[in-house]
């Protein structure tokens, strides 16, 4: 049932995402940064997820990123983004999801994350591996960082600091490495997931951006950790995820090191 749960959560919220794209809503910004976004679609996604969540399991807590964290006395929470992409949703940029995440006494044991307009449905298990549309996924085998094709985000703070992510992304573009930033997260991880990319990292995320695309990457065979090389949680900002063959050379350009 829990799972059933998620992926009609998912599809609830996502189904909200479709019937508002490219109409007009209203937009408000948030404290963090000039263009960081909330929509009404934000809000309504969020509202329809948690109704489905709580039909099912009204006791579970719940941390999402625009009700904040909603506490209970359970071994379960639900790590919500409604609309991760929010920037790109709202200029009618059909990269964006919706990103729930299922955890159990501090473990992530399910992940969803569903782009609606371009049909894909992410959805990793614990121990199962991860899957698109219902088919395996695993990440790719590319072994040399040279060349291999990242993906990163710039976070709304923080972007001139020592080593920060205009330095690491100048390092890699200037070697000839292809890095791309699409505008949301946890797309960004399930493409790492799925072979697409070869390396995520970014500097500053929440746990609502990464808890569900995290397991999907370590579930597709590959590795993620924190900028020391440490276990992942998303409950502290950095991330590095890879197919797990390039993760060591990347972990070291990112903490100060050449290619």
């Amino acid at each position: 049932m829990l799972k059933e749960t998620l992926i009609q959560a998912t599809e609830a919220g996502a189904n909200i995402m479709k019937s508002y794209f490219d109409q007009h809503f209203s937009i408000a910004f948030k404290s963090e940064g000039m263009n960081n976004l909330v929509t009404e679609v934000d809000t309504k996604s969020e509202a329809a997820i948690i109704e489905v969540i709580k039909n099912a399991f009204p006791h579970h807590a719940i941390l999402s990123e625009e009700v904040g964290e909603l506490k209970q006395d359970s071994e379960y929470k639900w790590i919500i983004d409604p609309i991760d992409g929010t920037i790109n949703y709202a200029n009618g940029i059909p990269i964006c999801c919706v990103s729930i995440a299922v955890e159990k006494n501090g473990e992530m044991v399910l992940g969803a994350v569903l782009n609606p307009f371009m049909n894909e449905f992410f959805l990793a298990e614990k121990g199962k591996g991860a899957t698109l549309n219902g088919k395996t996924i695993g990440v790719s085998n590319k072994d040399v960082l040279l060349n291999s094709c990242l993906v990163t985000g710039f976070p709304y703070s923080y972007i001139d600091a020592p080593n920060g992510p205009l330095v690491v992304f100048d390092k890699l573009i200037r070697k000839g490495v292809p890095v791309r930033r699409l505008g949301s997260a946890a797309i960004d991880l399930c493409w790492v997931a799925a072979g697409r990319f070869d390396g995520f990292y970014e500097h500053k995320l929440n746990a609502w951006d990464s808890a569900a695309g995290f397991l999907m990457v370590q579930e597709a065979g590959g590795k993620v950790t924190d900028f020391e090389g440490n276990a992942y949680s998303p409950y502290q900002p950095h991330i590095i995820a890879t197919n797990g063959i390039i993760h060591n050379s990347l972990l070291q350009v990112v903490n100060g090191g050449t290619l």
